[in-house]
Order: structure tokens, then C-alpha cells, then sequence
């Protein structure tokens, strides 16, 4: 979960059942269910709150946040952790890219007390509150303070309120009122809700629990090396015992990627340690999120994560009737997904032969194909061409490529009912829409004619050829600002609007105070330390949401900043060899260094120092670096 690797004893991992919570990529028991607080049932008082809906919940995949121990007073900070966790969430890709294949619920529950049980020590008050939570593994003195649990049974009463979930299209994320980090995961997360570096745990966990991913840590219990890894190869998907040739030889593992720079920074290809073990053993990437909290997803766990994600959702949401045969003298059509990241293909075929004029478009009309006499076979195929995948069986699985068939009969005729053209379905117009977006805009079938979306942006007509249910404003390059954006459909009054926020978030960085500063024309400026220094970094943005501040050195992956692991409200302190909190390692400047046993040799030099912002639109921000520069003392 957050790179604790926690020991657990071999009794507490048999007692794991599928109610059980993953913390650090291993099972312990969730606390027992009572699902009442005060002597009442915890559902009660609880109101269901819809904080993104981008479709049916049966149709989607659904993210249900719990909080526990915020009090009536106090579910405003409720609402702000929410935005804070979100926020991180969707700056991490695929969830950025797929954002809108998930609806977000918060069920709000007043607790009677504020806080959680057990914080942070074990002699802290116990808490009267809905969801039990609470440190050490609910209060127990043979677990570990960081970590937190919730009841279970209370948790699943909350989320069945929300209509049209289940356990197999949701994930529940409990947040604990509490500024102390922690938090558990797999089939129940859990995270404190004042925490900053807690927001990170989320991706992290989903990670696990949709995507089957495993933990990629070189040891089983913090400060202890794990030790040289004396299995077979492993059913992981990102970790290995192949080399590079091997795994190129054999098109095994994660060969596709093969010397690519990895999104979490570094190039993929083979890193010693993992899966609890510090040798013998591979991963692909250095550091990527289920390794290191901050970092991204590298493609190898990216890839598996959008599988995950689209196999929990169909690609098509609806279609016209298929059941009996239809005439050639209508018109057929598709509804499907709308990723934020990209469009879906849609490719028609009659008999087998693709109908380039109708490629990417989602209805048909049937009378303008001169259909032969006889009975015919058509079909819709949609995929998802997204380049994060590269394995063509994940491409061709049923989570990114559906088809569906009509039987075609010429001597069917088609009874024309009138549909009045409506939007049936479209991109939320209740808040900005971000500049690299994928906007969309579904309509009503008629099987008489084709309704034909027509896009404006600032007043001026968009050319939208293909598919016009969806416009990329990626592809527009849009100038830097706000621009008013409208859907509207021929013969019919009603008009989509949304605002597009082009303008991203602005972002700065303090340093504390250097020996000295340098500027030469044309570089950036150097500021020359002799060992530790701290960078606090701020966003602003004339648009109301969370931003998500990013930095990175030399070029390595971008790195979430969260303020400091023991105070979120302290500056990022950057050290010469790192420092060492809770056996792990933080802020070594140069290379990274992620646990004691990582080298510690000071990188003295000039290094160079990247920071960004993501806002709550999506918006990706011009990096801004400085230099750096480390003198050995003495």
C-alpha cells in the first residue's frame, strides 16, 4: 500500500478471507462487522452524495468514499479531503485518461465524536463513530500504528446504498478523520483524510485490487532487506527472472516496452528486487507507484491498469435492437464509451467488408449502401486504440474491443416512428472541461435519418468529420484562457454549453536561503547549497478544485508533492544522502534513494529541478525548472 511491507504473522494471513484488507500487497482480517453506531444501524443518518456521475451505476465503475469520524460540523473537511484524494487520483494515468468511465459516490455519515480510535497511539481515546476505524489495526497492540482499519460490515451497509453498485463494479475508499498517516487496502482502502501523502494511497490500492498488481518492494518488513527470491518465475505480470534477451526472445513479460523511458522515470527494462525480495528477482522501472508512493504507474502497470479499469464497464452502452432481422431502409447505430484521453474506433462491416465511408461514425444508414438482395451480415466493432496498450490479446479482449452483429434482410421494411432530436447523454456541463479533453455529446435514433452533432467554439463553427458524438479540444491547440464551447443538434432548440478552462494552474517554488544565487543569461537560476535545503512548492488557479503539484530531478519521473511524510504542511526537505523516516528514505537529491540500502553516495553538482501543476480540469502546466547546485562540506 504505501511501502510499509509490513510482517504479519502466518496465522493472521490464514484467518484473511475475501472481506480482508491488502496492506502493503499482503492480507489481514478486517474487523469484525456491527454496522450500528450509537445503538443505530450506521445507515440511519447516512446520505448519498454523487460527486461525478458519468453514466447508469450498472454501467459504470464506481468509487464509493466513506468518511468516519467526521462530525456534522465538520463534513465540510469531509468534502475537502474528497477533493484533495480526487484530485491526486486523477493526475495519475490511466485514471486521468479514463476518469470517465467512473462515477464517484460520498455517502456522509455525522459521526457522534471526531476523529478515529487509537490516534495516534494506542493510548489515545477511543472514538464513537460509524465506520470503527482506528490505528494499530483497529486498536491492536500487536499490529503497527500506521495501520488502518475499517468495520467491514458497517463499510459494505454504507456502499449498498448507493443504487446500482455491487462488489464487482465498485471499490470502497474509507477516509478517516485524521492527520496521521496510514491507511490499508485491497477489497476495502482505507486512508486518513488529512494527510497529503494518505492521498496517495488510493491509486496505489486500486492498483491492487482492480488491477491485480503486485507490490514491487524489495522487502517484507521496513528496514529488513528481503533477502535473495528463490522461486520459479513468477505469475506477476511486472516482475521477472528472464533477461532482457530472454524476454525479447521468448515475447515474454513486458519485451514490448523494452528500452523505453519509463513514465515513472528511468528506462524500462530490468531492475533488480521485488515481491519482498532484494535480489534475484526483476521489475520493470526503478521506481514506479507500487513501489514508491508518488511516482506514476510505469506502461508495463499503466497497461494492466487499463485493461482493468475497461473490463469492469462495456465499450458499448447501447445499440439498435439485434434481436430479429432489420430492413435496409433505416438507419443502425452504436452507442459506446467516451474516454477523456482519446476516441474509440468504431469500424462497420457488411459481409465481412469493412465500409471505410462510415468508418469512426456511430450511426448507419443503410439506404445510402445499395444493399444487393438477400439476407446480409452486418457488424459494429469497437476498440480502443489508446497507446497505452500494446499486447494485441489485451487489445483484442472484451475490456477494449466489442462487436456487435444485425442480421440484414432486404425484404424487411421498417415501420418510421418519429424520435425528436435530444441529447440522450453528454460531458457534465457543470464545471470547466479541461483543454486536452475529449468532450461528448450522445443523441436520440431516429431510423429515418441520422441526427448530426454540430460543434462551436467561441461562436465559430468546429469541422468534426467521422465521429461527431465526441470533439478532441486537444487536437484544437487552444489558446491559453476560457473559451466557451456548444453541442447542438439540426432541428432541435437545445444547446450543450460548457466553459473549457485553457489556462492551467499556476505554479511556484520557495527555497530556504542558499549560499549564494546565480544568474547567467539564458539558464534558469542556480542556487548553491553545501547540504540540506527545503522547497515548499504553491499552486493558484483561477478555477475552483485542488491542484496537484509535481516536481522531478535530472529529468527523472515526476513526483507528487505532498508537503513533508511527517507534516503536510512543512517544505520538501532535499538532502545530500536522504533521510531516513519510519526505514524509509525521502528526499536524497540526485539519485533517489528509496530504502537504507539504496546507495547513499552524495550526487554533488548541479542538478536541475522541474516543478508542474495539474488542476482540476486535467490541465497539464509549462514546467518551470531551476538549478541546484551541492558542494561537498570541507
Amino acid at each position: 500500500m504505501d511501502t510499509s511491507g509490513i510482517r504479519l504473522p502466518r496465522a493472521a494471513l490464514a484467518l484473511a478471507t475475501a472481506g480482508a484488507l491488502l496492506f502493503s500487497g499482503l492480507l489481514v482480517p478486517a474487523s469484525s462487522a456491527s454496522a450500528t453506531v450509537s445503538g443505530e444501524p450506521v445507515t440511519e443518518n447516512a446520505t448519498v452524495v454523487p460527486v461525478q456521475t458519468t453514466g447508469p451505476a450498472d454501467k459504470r465503475f464506481n468509487l464509493v468514499l466513506l468518511g468516519d469520524g467526521y462530525t456534522a460540523a465538520g463534513m465540510d473537511k469531509f468534502r475537502a479531503d474528497i477533493d484533495k484524494h480526487l484530485n491526486v487520483l486523477w493526475s495519475t494515468e490511466p485514471f486521468a485518461s479514463y476518469r470517465s468511465y467512473i462515477n464517484v459516490w460520498a455517502v456522509e455519515v455525522p459521526s457522534p465524536e471526531s476523529g478515529v480510535d487509537c490516534d495516534p497511539s494506542l493510548d489515545a481515546p477511543r472514538r464513537d463513530t460509524p465506520l470503527n476505524m482506528g490505528f494499530w489495526n483497529g486498536c491492536n497492540p500487536d499490529s503497527v500504528q500506521r495501520l488502518l482499519t475499517v468495520d467491514s460490515g458497517a463499510a459494505t451497509a454504507l456502499a449498498d446504498l448507493v443504487g446500482g453498485t455491487t462488489s464487482a463494479n465498485r471499490q470502497i475508499v474509507a477516509l478517516g478523520n485524521s492527520d496521521t498517516y496510514g491507511g490499508a487496502g485491497g477489497a476495502y482502502a482505507t486512508a486518513s483524510g488529512g494527510n497529503a501523502l494518505s492521498s496517495l494511497i488510493t491509486p496505489h490500492e486500486i492498483g491492487h485490487s482492480l488491477g491485480k498488481l503486485q507490490d514491487e518492494y524489495d522487502y517484507y518488513g521496513r528496514g529488513v532487506p528481503g533477502g535473495t527470491y528463490s522461486g520459479g518465475e513468477p505469475s506477476s505480470a511486472h516482475h521477472t527472472l528472464l533477461t532482457e534477451q530472454q524476454m525479447r526472445e521468448q515475447r515474454a513479460k513486458w519485451w514490448r516496452w523494452l528500452g523505453e523511458r519509463s513514465e515513472s522515470g528511468g528506462v524500462i527494462g530490468r531492475h533488480e528486487g521485488g515481491m519482498y525480495s532484494t535480489k534475484g528477482v526483476w521489475r520493470p522501472s526503478k521506481h514506479s507507484i507500487m513501489k514508491t508512493l508518488g511516482y506514476a504507474f510505469d506502461q508495463v502497470g499503466r497497461e494492466m491498469m487499463v485493461q482493468a479499469i475497461s473490463a469492469k464497464v462495456n465499450l458499448v452502452q447501447g445499440h439498435s435492437p439485434n434481436t430479429a432481422p432489420v430492413g435496409p431502409d433505416r438507419t443502425v447505430w452504436v452507442d459506446t464509451l467516451h474516454p477523456l484521453g482519446g476516441e474509440l474506433d468504431v469500424v462497420w462491416r457488411l459481409d465481412g467488408r469493412p465500409l471505410r465511408e462510415a468508418r469512426g461514425a456511430r450511426t448507419l444508414d443503410l439506404r445510402r449502401l445499395g444493399i444487393q438482395r438477400g439476407t446480409h451480415t452486418l457488424t459494429a466493432t469497437v476498440t480502443d486504440p489508446t497507446p497505452f496498450v500494446r499486447d494485441p490479446a489485451v487489445r483484442a479482449s472484451a475490456a477494449l474491443t466489442r462487436t456487435v452483429g444485425w442480421t440484414v434482410d432486404t425484404s424487411v421494411r421498417t415501420t418510421h416512428t418519429p424520435v425528436p432530436a435530444a441529447f440522450t447523454g453528454h460531458t457534465a456541463t457543470d464545471g470547466p472541461v479541461g483543454a486536452a479533453s475529449v468532450v461528448h455529446a450522445d443523441t436520440t435514433h431516429p431510423t429515418d435519418r441520422t441526427y448530426t452533432v454540430r460543434w462551436s467554439l467561441d461562436g465559430r463553427p468546429v469541422p468534426n468529420p467521422g465521429n461527431d458524438r465526441d470533439l478532441d479540444l486537444g487536437a484544437l491547440r487552444l489558446s491559453p484562457g476560457t473559451h466557451s464551447l456548444t453541442a447542438a443538434i439540426a432541428g432541435s432548440s437545445t444547446v450543450l454549453r460548457w466553459v473549457v478552462d485553457a489556462t492551467p494552474a499556476r505554479g511556484s517554488y520557495e527555497l530556504s536561503q542558499p549560499l549564494r544565487t546565480v544568474h547567467r543569461p539564458g539558464r534558469p537560476p542556480e542556487y548553491v547549497y553545501d547540504g540540506p535545503f527545503t522547497m515548499r512548492l504553491t499552486a493558484r488557479d483561477d478555477q475552483p478544485g485542488t491542484v496537484v503539484s509535481q516536481f522531478r530531478v535530472d529529468g527523472d519521473g515526476w513526483y507528487t508533492y505532498y508537503g513533508w511524510p511527517t507534516d503536510a504542511d512543512a517544505p520538501f526537505r532535499f538532502t545530500p544522502g536522504g533521510t531516513v523516516i519510519d526505514d524509509l528514505v525521502y528526499g536524497k537529491l540526485g539519485t533517489p534513494r528509496a530504502v537504507p540500502w539504496d546507495d547513499a553516495t552524495p550526487d554533488h553538482g548541479t542538478h536541475t529541478v522541474e516543478h508542474r501543476t495539474i488542476d482540476a480540469a486535467g490541465n497539464v502546466g509549462r514546467a518551470t525548472s531551476f538549478l541546484v547546485t551541492l558542494l561537498p562540506r570541507g
